[in-house]
């Protein structure tokens, strides 16, 4: 099969841009990207193109018209971050060969495929059948060199951040970098903090410098919060007998007086009950009652990091490289056995006995584990999640994961694995935190102002390697790494490492302003969040009005947070519960238990605490992260999406209604009243949907799946399904986490 040489070049041309600082280092023309296993007649012919930040497909043939809803300003629909490979993999079908490719290694045969399994669960297949076969050995030997860096600086953000910064010097104001609106404190200073103190009312603790320049510990941010009454030199005392120097940090404050505080291990057995008990007397002395401390081991009652990381290998193994042959109870059997849905249940678990301390005993509580790097990152997240409504808002959680993730020293350079050095310290703890988000979010989503599609863009930013929220190991190892790239780059000193390498909270690297509308959940019923009386704007409060318990799911006889197992659900056809929650007094319940029964027994207050219901029917898959790639699963111009797009434009036209209604009241009695019909500008509304008005002439709809907004064509290679196709099945349904309640009626 040949093609005009001059059309196609020309085509590649108009269709192929670099970004500051790309190079092309090889490519191959006439290759074939496969988008079904059984015949080639949908497969797209083009060029497959490898730079040092990217590997690119530009079709040769336009692909049909369609409304795009989501365009990356860095990544075209057929590209791949080179950070996002986990594993490149040559084929040779007429040898029968199979090699996985690394840097530098040799290639004695000539691939006639190239499959690229990536870290977004993304699976790709090229096939060279007319393409030469040095040529694509050459382009096979690029893709798996250079997304093995030998060095971090190496990795493609430190050339694009640099052209950057001089290309749009004359474009910053007052010596800062225009960040797209969005202000989220990145806790670099010692004011971040002090507002942060402010903010939750921690009266008791004080803001500490002894860390800068690291000189204690080169895991922790150079300011941290401490109680008022430790001296800075008992401090540096103390740091000698905990583990990498790191003293406990304080994470939050509850109004009641509580603090959640994190801590590493006492390296030293002899001196650890001493110097706990001196830790544990200054948090006491921080809360204005005196209450008692609590301590939380992790280590103890949590999975390891190696634990996630094989269960994350499982769970992608059953959702994306396996195919759907199984009946639906031997998939879901597959999915409880991974043990995935069962740590994001531990986690929350664990999370919401933490909140019971706080909220509920009104005690202090130190989260222990022995590096205070992992599991307290994601412990730490969710409790505060729950208990502080500020975290649900967007800014608020970008504020979160910087705080509790990037400036508390989470080695995001070892567990997303991007050097692939050493597979043993890889696990996706950050991507297990979002799933566990999500799952709250899930059961209460008017709480959360962002939507899942926010968080899937997140978790893909991960492989990005452009911003330094996820490249580094500790706030030393980004400040000693943006020194000498600053060096390098002949950057003046004194500036704001945020001006020159952003965090990822800069999205306006990514996205158009419109487009990150859609980060936007038109439920939300936050603070700041508007309603119409009586033709004036007034701020949402909720009533005493007693709302119907069924809004909330079912309580039963709740044990740490979790329904009890004699708690029966009506079955409502095979995939929805008939929720029969009792709340009546259980004999002999012990205070967390009735603390939890008089939560659920309460009405909703979208902002104020949320416990997640854990029992199995109630944790589900998150369908839209694992299940976007498989066509199986892909749910055509449907799905979750189909309700985001109606909601999002009814608050589209509640907001043009409400402009319109100022509009009138602020007119004079005698005149004319004003109104706009088109509403507020396009640019300034919430949602990205434009609502219509039934005399607009009709438009064709949106392109809509259910893998919203990720699809493009391709990007996973199926054999046919046989057995049970379980498409239908996953339109609406939940993912059990014990399949034996497929044949009880505990669904």
């Amino acid at each position: 099969r040949k093609y005009p040489c001059s059309w196609f070049y020309m085509h590649i041309f108009f269709s192929f841009c670099l970004s500051p600082g790309e190079i092309v280092v090889n490519e191959a023309n006439f290759v074939r990207k496969c988008i079904s296993a059984e015949n080639s007649q949908d497969d797209l012919w083009g060029k497959l193109i490898c730079t040092n930040f990217k590997v690119s497909f530009i079709p040769q043939d336009a692909p049909p018209k369609q409304k795009s809803l989501l365009s990356h300003l860095l990544l075209g629909e057929h590209d791949i971050p080179l950070t996002c490979l986990e594993q490149v993999v040559t084929v040779n079908d007429t040898k029968g060969k199979k090699k996985v490719l690394g840097s530098n290694q040799k290639l004695k045969f000539n691939p006639t495929e190239l499959i690229l399994y990536c870290k977004d669960l993304r699976i790709i297949r090229f096939c060279f059948d007319e393409a030469g076969p040095e040529s694509a050995k050459k382009v096979c030997l690029a893709i798996a060199h250079y997304s093995h860096p030998a060095d971090l600086q190496l990795l493609f953000g430190f050339e694009y951040q640099g052209r950057r910064y001089h290309d749009y010097k004359e474009k910053r104001v007052n010596g800062s970098t225009p960040r797209g609106g969005l202000q989220t404190p990145v806790f670099n200073c010692s004011s971040d903090w002090d507002r942060e103190i402010k903010r939750t009312g921690a009266s008791g603790w004080r803001v500490c410098s002894i860390n800068e320049n690291y000189d204690i510990s080169p895991s922790l941010p150079e300011y941290i919060v401490v109680p008022g009454s430790l001296a800075d030199q008992d401090l540096k005392h103390y740091s000698l007998f905990f583990a990498d120097k790191r003293v406990p940090l304080w994470c939050w404050n509850h109004p009641n007086g509580s603090a959640l505080v994190r801590m590493a291990s006492i390296i030293d057995p002899l001196q650890q009950k001493k110097y706990e008990q001196r830790i544990f007397t200054a948090i006491t002395k921080s809360h204005p009652q005196r209450s008692d401390v609590v301590r939380s081991d992790l280590d103890k009652y949590l999975p390891n990091i190696q634990d996630i990381q094989n269960a994350f290998v499982k769970i992608r193994q059953i959702c994306v490289i396996d195919p759907f042959e199984e009946s639906e109870e031997r998939w879901l059997s597959s999915i409880e056995n991974s043990r995935w849905l069962e740590y994001v249940r531990a986690f929350l678990k664990h999370s919401s006995e933490i909140v019971y301390q706080l909220d509920g005993k009104n005690a202090s509580v130190i989260l222990q584990e022995e590096e205070d790097r992992d599991l307290n990152c994601i412990v730490s997240s969710l409790v505060q999640l729950m208990l502080d409504p500020h975290y649900r808002s967007l800014v608020g959680f970008q504020s979160l994961v910087q705080k509790e993730w990037v400036m508390a020293g989470h080695p995001f350079l070892d567990r997303c694995n991007h050097l692939k050095r050493n597979d043993k310290e890889e696990s996706p703890l950050f991507m297990l935190f979002l799933d566990c988000v999500w799952q709250v979010m899930n059961q209460y989503p008017a709480a959360f102002e962002f939507t899942e599609t926010y968080l899937t863009v997140l978790s893909d930013s991960m492989w990005i390697p452009l911003f330094s929220t996820f490249l580094f190991n500790s706030p030393k190892h980004c400040s000693q790494l943006l020194m000498d790239f600053a060096k390098n780059k002949a950057i003046p000193q004194g500036e704001d490492q945020v001006m020159y390498f952003p965090p990822v909270w800069d999205w306006s690297q990514q996205f158009s302003t419109k487009d990150l509308t859609l980060f936007n959940n038109p439920m939300y019923v936050g603070k700041g969040a508007a309603c119409v009386q009586n033709g004036e704007v007034k701020t949402f409060r909720r009533t005493k009005k007693t709302y119907s318990s069924t809004l909330r799911g079912p309580s039963g006889s709740l044990r740490n947070g979790l329904k009890g197992g004699e708690d029966t659900l009506t079955r409502r056809g095979s995939l929805v519960s008939e929720l029969k929650p009792d709340f009546s007094p259980v004999k002999d319940e012990s205070p967390s238990e009735r603390f939890f029964r008089d939560w659920f027994a309460r009405p909703l207050d979208q902002q104020g605490l949320l416990i997640p219901l854990l029992i199995p029917s109630h944790v589900a898959l998150w369908k839209l992260f694992f299940l976007r790639w498989v066509p199986e699963a892909c749910i055509p111009k449907g799905g979750p999406i189909t309700a985001y797009h109606k909601l999002s434009q009814l608050v589209d036209e509640i907001e043009t209604l409400q402009s319109q209604i100022r509009q009138y009241k602020g007119s004079s009695s005698g005149s004319t009243p004003l109104t706009s019909p088109s509403g507020p500008p396009s640019n300034q509304r919430r949602m990205y949907f434009k609502s219509s008005s039934p005399h607009d002439p009709p438009t064709p709809p949106d392109f809509l799946t259910s893998s919203f907004p990720f699809t493009p064509m391709g990007n996973l290679c199926r054999r046919s399904i046989h057995g049970t196709p379980i498409s239908k099945f996953l339109n609406g349904a939940r993912i059990w986490l014990s399949t034996e309640n497929l044949t009880n009626d505990t669904v």
